[in-house]
């Protein structure tokens, strides 16, 4: 058996030394296509082009340049940025129509994110999967919904004003249509929209310098700039006159509606003494939570406390702040404020 199986062992043995020399001599017999284009490239280089001359250097007047492009000799071909879509949206019909939100040529257009806020992390990686575990419903395969009846009444009568005529809300004054709540999967879990913060000044009425200090408290907590608005009708019980300053708002989105949060779950609301926390019956039943705090409250932010001595005390204002999410009931909002961090307290409204 041995003598049977010397040539085999032989034979591998042989060609293992042999295999790296083919290996190394196989390269020099093949033709590679990029070595004629190799002998090809000419040797130029950047540094071998002259530099202008001088006379040429003293005649280049960048600023001259300019004036003459904003004189309309312009040199440079018009950027396509230059569009202005329509600023009133005129139907699906209307020839004109607006560019989707994506496109830096339309009007709402809101470049970023730039950066991810560490309440967004924490959403994204902690708060999102816990709360879709929590309002997770399952359904088994086969499984039907029931069908739901007609919300709204219809018209009955032979009337020819009936037909086609829209259908009529509940039967009743209080009574209301809620929103429908879909299934809750990965794509639909709640999430934070929108903050907006509103500080109602009456005393603006008399003295401008309480709208400007409560401006500029605004503007320094939500990194937004504050808009004023004026009243629109006497109401005698607020002390309130027609066409005066009376109020502030600014709304926040994305990036700064998180860092709001942020700072204020985690630096303002611990720092209140005997507070209770969010009235559990501030939503308005589409998932948005109102909530107040007071000048005394409002100081406590880390811009206006630096600055403490810039704003007369007095003059400190109040404020409303209302978180806006996209659920679609109080439950669902509740549960993800809570997550984020907000307590509430009372009497549940659901």
């Amino acid at each position: 058996m041995a003598l049977r199986e010397l040539p085999l062992r032989t034979a591998s043995a042989f060609c293992s030394h042999v295999r790296p020399v083919a290996q190394l001599v196989r390269p020099s017999f093949r033709r590679n296509s990029s070595s004629e284009a190799l002998y090809g490239i000419e040797p130029w280089s950047p540094f071998s082009v002259p530099p202008p001359s001088e006379e040429l250097s003293k005649t280049f007047d960048p600023v001259a340049r300019s004036k003459l492009r904003r004189r309309g000799k312009r040199e440079l071909p018009p950027s396509r940025y230059q569009y202005r879509p329509p600023k009133y949206y005129r139907g699906r019909l209307h020839p004109h129509q607006p560019p989707p939100v994506s496109d830096p040529s339309s009007r709402l257009f809101q470049p970023g994110p730039f950066s991810l806020p560490r309440l967004e992390q924490t959403y994204q990686s902690t708060i999102a999967p816990d709360v879709l575990t929590l309002t997770y419903q399952h359904y088994p395969p086969g499984y039907r919904a029931p069908k739901l009846d007609q919300r709204l009444r219809e018209w009955t009568g032979e009337s020819p004003y009936f037909r086609n005529r829209p259908l009529r809300p509940p039967r009743g004054r209080g009574d209301h249509l809620r929103l429908l709540t879909p299934p809750r999967t990965f794509r639909n879990v709640p999430k934070i929209t929108k903050v907006t913060i509103h500080s109602m000044v009456p005393e603006a009425q008399e003295n401008s310098a309480h709208l400007h200090v409560a401006g500029m408290i605004v503007q320094a907590i939500s990194n937004i700039r504050a808009t004023t608005h004026k009243a629109r009708h006497n109401v005698v019980g607020w002390g309130l006159r027609e066409g005066k300053y009376v109020s502030v708002t600014a709304n926040m989105e994305r990036e700064d509606a998180h860092h709001f949060l942020a700072k204020l779950v985690d630096v303002v609301l611990p720092r209140i003494k005997e507070w209770k926390g969010v009235p559990a019956s501030s939503g308005d039943g589409a998932g948005n939570m109102t909530f107040g705090l007071t000048p005394d409250q409002v100081a406590l932010f880390p811009e206006v406390e630096v600055n403490y001595d810039a704003y007369p005390p007095k003059m400190i204002p109040g404020c409303h702040i209302t978180i806006q999410t996209d659920a679609t009931n109080n439950k669902d909002a509740r549960l993800l404020l809570q997550a984020i961090g907000l307590p509430f307290f009372g009497k549940l409204n659901d």
